[in-house]
């Protein structure tokens, strides 16, 4: 013996695949079903004209009522069936025009009257779908669940008499052959007069008949996959949970699930009959089952949840307070002003609570409230009543919530990593639930947020990428290379949710493809505004400001991430090599906001000379000396020149592979390697500026001085013998030439030097290749044999990969990974 539901939406929109479903179940199989779509609504509406007094407004509307359910049937069935279709319906409804002349002419409609008018869309149903099936050769007959489901007189949501209801129910006819369509919703009390079980009520039907007849299982076929992780609408990745508890299910449903109330599970608890439920979109997939065990994986949790429209109620004594019990006293008077409470976290000793009520009941609660503490209020031993409207309870649940360390770490630590303010929290008595209050605008990253970090879904992390240049091109290009195997291997999402040029922005909160991306900032770019773009990059999961200009105002736009919860990422150099004290207030900024601002790639492309340098200070290692040739351009420059390239025909060939700067003179004039070696003596400790920092330039100043990249090659063409002269003389000496900065920390004033040097042919940097970079760091660890980190130290694609790999250094710092 089985039981099926079958909602509404179902019923109207895929009548035949509920007929083929119903038609296909073994014998012995019991339907239950609601209203088609929305005729439940469509009836209230019709109440309230005839209330109204506009009885003509109210036949009109119920005869568009009939005509649509007549089509649903016909389209499904046939146009031979529409006669018998029209007569079927015409003859469930015949009561209803009474009904509604009654009503219009009083101007009023009671709640009793109103329920026996909601019942017509159930028989309605119930009848079409039974008649369907008898239309396919299966033996049905339709049952009016009123007949056996006896309630008590609260019309609109009557509360079940279980004991009359299992007798009469024991009583239902049992054709094993017969196919019986019950309707879902009705009841009637024991005098007979018909009621409605109020929301989902349709379920409960169905889960009250399962237990009546000692049904082996009841499956729910609705719109949804089964209960699903989180709310689709929100979270992409959500799936369908296997395997929920009754308890589990039940803590969903107290919690706002719509897919279930609470209700829906009491017979089974009370029966241990299975529950599932499946889609009539995707009939073959196999749902979720409910059952006594619930499912086996311990480790993971089972659901979000976001319960929105609810006000947060905070209410703290003073010093004047104490022992007048707020909490209870709170608590008390609003049940019995019959509010709701969602969520209370109290104080100690009851000296303040946090309450969560729905913005429906916020007038009533307001008004409880008031009453139970007019004294303390007049005398001020309570403050004003503080309401915050706009607020969501937000909800992990799991039957082994209590059973794992650290669920309340990861929760709180997911909403903080986004910067989402916490206004109240609490853990269930159960220990199936933690919960925490936040504000509505919140709403859609805190559930993404949530739902990643306990690992049901992949983690989402979306970039603002400013600059598509050399380095911004190759990290969209790897991006969208490595997307696939990131899903699949790192369960990563790195998303792109904008490009920014200087002028131009372009943005999608559901992400840009990579491969376009850069087109898409040419042909789509519109003006844009740091505040708008950063304000929208906040709103989604780990976001991040990725930086591969190389403007020398970003240390603003830095800042202004940061105090929004963003991160920051940065292949730019220049903010962090101006003045000490933009330095350390990026770095400050960063910590306070608990963001991380990483900026490996300023140093040595994808080389980790930073990471490798903060942790030699941070482990208490003392730096003594730092060597190296940081400027993987000027290695390369150097290694051509002393193979015998010209100097001009070297510097337009590492221009055109991505090694200089935009303009070459940012290379050769030093700076570029000056602000390195300043990056690395401030990562040591030093307070110093640029300006004192010693630079000699790889060419001449004279050369430098030109501003047009024409001229500027001009100039290096015309220098080209005296600098190949240069290279003959060191090369007689047997040197090489090498562009070193040195960072000596071994006199009382430590100095910084960085220049064109000929070293000897034993010196670790004569054994450069091509771009590589070195650094050699002298500390008292290794005194005696240098931490030396040598590799490509140059190009759009090598520094690309170290922006990324600080990315993902990041995002899997935030897992725990």
């Amino acid at each position: 013996m089985k039981v099926m539901k079958f909602g509404g939406s179902s019923v109207a929109e895929r009548f035949p695949e509920v007929l083929r479903i119903a038609q296909a179940s073994g014998p012995g199989t019991s339907l239950v079903v609601s209203a088609l779509g929305d005729s439940t609504d469509v009836l209230l509406a019709i109440i309230e004209e005839a209330a109204a007094g506009r009885r003509d407004h109210a036949l009109a509307r119920l005869g568009a009522l009939i005509d649509r359910s007549v089509k649903v049937a016909t389209d499904a069935l046939g146009t031979e069936h529409e006669t018998d279709l029209r007569q079927l319906v015409e003859r469930t409804t015949a009561e209803l025009p009474r009904l509604l002349a009654g009503i219009a002419a009083l101007e009023e409609c009671s709640k009793s009257t109103a329920d026996r008018v909601l019942s017509f869309g159930e028989r309605v149903a119930a009848s079409l779908v039974a008649f369907g099936l008898r239309t396919r050769g299966r033996s049905a007959e339709m049952v009016d669940s009123g007949t056996w489901t006896v309630t008590d007189d609260t019309f609109g949501s009557a509360n079940v008499l279980w004991d009359e209801t299992s007798a009469r129910a024991r009583s239902l006819p049992r054709d094993p052959e017969t196919v019986y369509v019950h309707t879902g919703f009705l009841g009637r009390t024991g005098d007979g007069c018909p009621t409605t079980l109020g929301r989902n009520g349709s379920d409960y039907t169905a889960t009250l008949l399962a237990r009546a007849l000692s049904a082996s299982e009841i499956t729910i076929w609705t719109d949804v996959p089964g209960v699903m992780t989180g709310d689709p609408s929100l979270v992409d990745e959500a799936y369908p949970v296997p395997h929920l508890s009754y308890r589990e299910t039940l803590e969903l449903g107290g919690l706002g699930l719509r897919i279930l109330h609470p209700r829906t599970i009491v017979p089974l608890l009370e029966s241990g009959i299975p529950l599932r439920i499946r889609s009539t979109l995707d009939p073959a997939a196999e749902g979720t089952r409910i059952d006594a065990a619930g499912g086996t994986a311990r480790d993971r949790p089972t659901c979000v949840t976001s319960l929105e429209e609810m006000v947060l109620y905070e209410l703290e004594g003073t010093h004047r307070s104490e022992g007048i019990g707020i909490a209870p006293r709170a608590l008390s008077a609003l049940a019995e002003a019959g509010v709701d409470v969602w969520f209370a976290s109290q104080a100690p000793r009851g000296n303040g609570i946090a309450i969560l009520v729905a913005r429906s009941q916020v007038e009533r609660a307001h008004a409880a409230l008031e009453r139970a503490f007019a004294a303390e209020l007049v005398r001020g031993a309570l403050p004003k009543l503080r309401a915050t409207e706009d607020v969501t309870l937000l909800t992990l649940v799991a039957e082994a919530m209590g059973q794992a360390p650290n669920v309340a770490g990861r929760f709180f630590g997911a909403l903080g990593a986004l910067g989402i303010n916490v206004r109240a929290a609490t853990q269930g008595a159960t220990s199936r639930a933690i919960s925490a209050v936040v504000s509505r605008a919140d709403t859609p990253a805190a559930v993404r947020a949530v739902h990643a970090a306990f690992n049901l879904s992949r983690e989402q992390v979306n970039i603002l990428l400013l600059g598509v240049g050399t380095v911004g091109g190759q990290v969209l290009a790897q991006l969208g290379e490595q997307r696939q195997a990131r899903l699949r291997d790192h369960d990563l999402d790195l998303r792109v949710f904008g490009v920014a040029g200087r002028t131009k922005a372009v943005h999608r909160t559901e992400g840009l493809d990579p491969a376009t991306a850069a087109e898409a900032l040419r042909s789509q770019g519109v003006p844009w505004n740091v505040d708008e773009l950063l304000d929208a990059l906040a709103r989604l999961p780990v976001p991040i400001l990725v930086d591969c200009t190389a403007s020398e105002d970003m240390a603003p736009v830095y800042l202004a991430a940061l105090r929004r919860g963003i991160h920051v990422v940065a292949a730019n150099k220049k903010p962090l090599a101006d003045t000490f004290a933009q330095y350390t207030n990026l770095r400050t900024a960063a910590r306070k906001a608990h963001r991380a601002y990483r900026y490996e790639t300023t140093v040595g492309a994808s080389l980790p000379i930073v990471e490798t340098l903060a942790n030699l200070v941070r482990t208490g290692d003392r730096v003594r000396l730092v060597e190296g040739s940081f400027s993987g351009t000027l290695g390369y420059l150097a290694n051509e020149v002393m193979a015998g390239v010209p100097l001009a025909r070297a510097v337009a060939r590492a221009k055109e592979l991505g090694y200089t700067e935009p303009h070459p003179r940012d290379d050769l004039s030093g700076k570029d390697a000056a602000r390195k070696a300043l990056i690395l003596a401030r990562e040591v400790g030093l307070s110093v500026e640029l300006d004192q920092v010693t630079v000699t330039p790889f060419v001449p100043e004279s050369i430098l001085a030109h501003d047009d990249l024409g001229d500027f090659f001009a100039a290096l063409e015309r220098a080209d013998d005296a600098f190949a002269d240069r290279i003959r003389g060191l090369k007689a000496e047997g040197r090489v030439l090498r562009y070193l900065a040195r960072i000596d920390l071994t006199q009382q004033v430590p100095t910084l030097e960085v220049g064109p040097v000929g070293v000897p042919a034993d010196h670790p940097a004569t054994r450069l290749r091509g771009s590589e970079a070195f650094v050699a760091f002298t500390t008292e660890r290794y005194a005696e044999y240098p931490l030396v980190v040598q590799g490509a130290g140059a190009g759009g694609a090598v520094t690309a990969a170290g922006v990324i790999a600080d990315v993902l250094a990041l995002s899997q710092g935030l897992r725990g990974r």
